[in-house]
């Protein structure tokens, strides 16, 4: 292994910022007591290597004291032990964020104050109070909605004062954020979203709310909507065991999303300090706003806060080298992962192909589906898809003209599935052999193997595979339907099809929205939840358990049959390289990083509920940059020719489709040179094979 000094394993160099929140010990109106719980907290994250640590609402003076936040001396006192935070957090690495109340022009504000390096860079006050059911802020604190451009003097110091302030620095890029405070969040127009507009990529918010029944995933659902419409990460604490109990209880949450998605929880109702620690990816972030133009025109409707907000630039003492990867990494970005909703978006999933089929169905009124039934997992997909489909608009399952087309490469094992799935279905079940007349063209072309030569090269693949294309394009006609393409996403992106008149051809492509790793666990859904007859479902096991394989070529004398992944790379990793590549726009050097955290372990709780022992495998870095580097020759340079003429077919994943009247609009003439050459650049130098 490389040197773990090399930029390739620091995570701030792909852009990444480790964040925290904390619930830190504290007592009712004890100053001294709850500061001592902040630096407490303030060095663990610092021992962690956080870059970012959000505190709770008021966590100094404590929440819940009523009419104390108008006592001079408890202000006094807050104020010396801000100056006792600042005093602190110069030998510590994290910002910190803490809240505190402050006074201003005779008038007292709930804060949030930005604390580094042993410097107060600024001061936000609280915009919205709320002031009905338990709450009463109102008459203890002035909101600060008004409150820009202004300094205030804290702990002998002035700093900036206002909601118009972001904070960025300037060694660590993208590591921009903008603070608001717990009610701020519930409010129609959120304060934050404007700091998301001006270019935080992190909104921090420090919160005090009570828990009642339900306000957990009230709080969830407010987090998951900021981090998704504002387009950024969103950092949530709220106060914990040691806040007030006269009439409110506290449970302590703290959540960190990312673009709509979960990445950490704390545990609730700790007695116990706790930190909740994630590393959020702040270059996904800034690329995701590039591509949605709706961001950059919601900025320009308010009058473009960046040019109105003041953005305070520090240095961030940050821990550069190999600190880890602090983070979930899907390595199945395509399946479903929420444990919660997995049979609704399997359900989904199946249905939109399902569905878009029925309307193809509708529109040409076919009198026969035409398929090629292989015993693989696409067909499979495909025929259970139009089976479905069949049965949804009423019409005989007899109306699918299944054909399964024997070739040099064929196994007895997915020709004999092939039948039995067909058989099972209650399809039209025929049978051609294709040896006869891919003999004729390969002896009229004057290939090798017609003269007795076993001269398996891609011409003698090919001929098969438009063959068998062929057939059935002229039994489509034959019979008054259309083809039903079996081809699916993964393939798409790696070339893995024959051009023109072969697999990569059909009149709708079903499967051309779905990657492998998400047709596999589609069939073993089908079978879980009991779509089809159990024979049937006993064959769709059949046809899961086995080897994925084009079958072009004849067994060797081992027996053992061609290995599509050991030509083209494993699917699950492909599929990771396409999400990563087309959904994000990652540079491969961080995408392979990416796969290097992601693979580097067996852990059981990485993989998708029944998937198969034996293909839970290990990836080093040499071997995740071998295949992506495959990849990236494929996608960028062979095949995009391929995609310009695909036919039609549904989009199934947010993760990303290609179709070039879709998500993906690419020349076919291009070249993957500076893909490759970041790659180089990026690993540590020997990991290619060509280093």
């Amino acid at each position: 292994m490389a040197d773990t000094s090399h930029r390739f394993f620091d995570m701030h160099a792909h852009g990444f910022v480790r964040v925290a929140t904390s619930t830190p010990c504290v007592r009712t109106a004890n100053v001294a007591y709850n500061t001592k719980g902040v630096i407490s907290e303030a060095k663990r994250a610092h021992d962690c290597k956080v870059d970012l640590l959000v505190y709770p609402e008021l966590c100094l003076s404590s929440y819940a004291i009523d009419d104390l936040h108008l006592q001079n001396a408890l202000l006094d006192r807050v104020e010396q032990a801000v100056g006792e935070v600042v005093e602190a957090s110069a030998d510590l690495t994290p910002v910190l964020i803490v809240g505190a109340p402050l006074r201003r022009n005779s008038k007292v504000y709930n804060c949030a104050l930005v604390i580094a390096g042993g410097e107060l860079l600024g001061v936000i006050p609280k915009s919205y109070l709320p002031n009905y059911r338990e709450f009463y802020e109102k008459r203890y604190f002035a909101h600060g909605r008004n409150c820009q451009d202004l300094w205030i003097a804290v702990a002998g110091e002035e700093v900036p004062f206002g909601t118009d302030q972001i904070f960025a620095a300037s060694n660590v890029p993208g590591f921009t954020f903008g603070v608001e405070i717990c009610e701020d969040f519930w409010s129609p127009n959120p304060p934050g979203t404007l700091a998301a507009l001006a270019g935080a990529h992190i909104l921090c918010n420090l919160s005090a709310s009570p828990i009642t029944i339900g306000r957990a995933e009230d709080r969830h659902m407010h987090c998951r909507s900021s981090s998704s419409r504002s387009i950024c990460a969103y950092v949530y604490s709220a106060s914990g065991h040691g806040e007030s109990t006269t009439d409110l209880a506290w449970d302590g949450q703290g959540v960190v999303y990312e673009m709509g998605s979960l990445l950490a929880e704390s545990v609730r109702f700790d007695l116990d300090p706790e930190l909740c620690i994630v590393d959020i990816d702040t270059d996904k972030i800034a690329g995701e706003r590039m591509r949605n133009q709706t961001f950059s025109d919601a900025a320009e409707a308010h009058d473009r806060p960046e040019d109105t907000f003041r953005r305070i630039v520090f240095e961030h003492a940050h821990v550069d080298g190999d600190i880890g990867l602090m983070r979930p990494v899907r390595r199945f970005p395509f399946v479903p992962d929420n444990a919660k909703t997995l049979d609704e978006d399997c359900y989904e999933a199946f249905n939109i192909q399902v569905d878009a089929l029925m309307r193809r169905i509708q529109a040409t009124k076919p009198e026969s589906l035409v398929i090629g039934i292989s015993g693989g997992l696409d067909s499979t997909h495909a025929l259970i898809v139009a089976a479905k489909a069949c049965d949804r608009l009423d019409l005989p399952r007899s109306t699918i003209r299944g054909y399964t087309m024997p070739g040099f490469g064929t196994s007895d094992t997915t020709k004999s599935n092939a039948w039995k799935l067909m058989e099972a279905m209650g399809i039209t079940a025929e049978e051609i052999d294709i040896k006869p007349a891919a003999k004729l063209m390969l002896k009229d072309i004057d290939h090798p193997f017609a003269g007795g030569e076993p001269h398996y090269d891609v011409t003698f693949e090919n001929v098969q595979a438009g063959l068998r294309t062929d057939y059935l394009f002229r039994l489509a006609g034959q019979h008054k339907g259309f083809v039903v393409g079996t081809g699916d996403l993964s393939e798409l992106a790696l070339g893995w099809c024959t051009y023109g008149v072969g697999d990569h051809m059909s009149h709708y492509g079903v499967n051309s929205g779905v990657p492998k790793t998400l047709i596999r666990y589609l069939i073993r859904w089908t079978i879980e939840t009991g779509q089809f007859s159990n024979e049937c479902c006993e064959v769709l096991q059949a046809v899961y358990d086995t080897v994925i394989s084009p079958e072009l070529v004849p067994a060797g004398e081992d027996g053992e049959m061609q290995s599509t992944e050991s030509l083209i790379g494993p699917y699950e990793l492909n599929d990771f390289f396409l999400h990563h590549i087309i959904r994000y726009g990652q540079r491969p050097g961080k995408v392979a990083f990416l796969a290097y955290h992601a693979w580097r372990e067996a852990s059981a709780g990485l993989w998708p509920a029944g998937f198969p022992e034996h293909r839970k495998n290990e990836y080093d870095l040499p071997e995740i940059a071998r295949w992506l580097e495959s990849f990236l020759k494929r996608f960028f340079t062979f095949s995009q020719f391929k995609r310009s003429a695909m036919p039609n077919g549904p989009k199934v994943s947010s993760g990303g489709a290609l179709s070039p009247r879709g998500d993906w609009r690419a020349p076919s003439d291009a070249v993957a040179d500076l893909w490759l050459e970041e790659l180089s650049e990026a690993l540590p130098g020997g990991t290619l094979s060509s280093d």
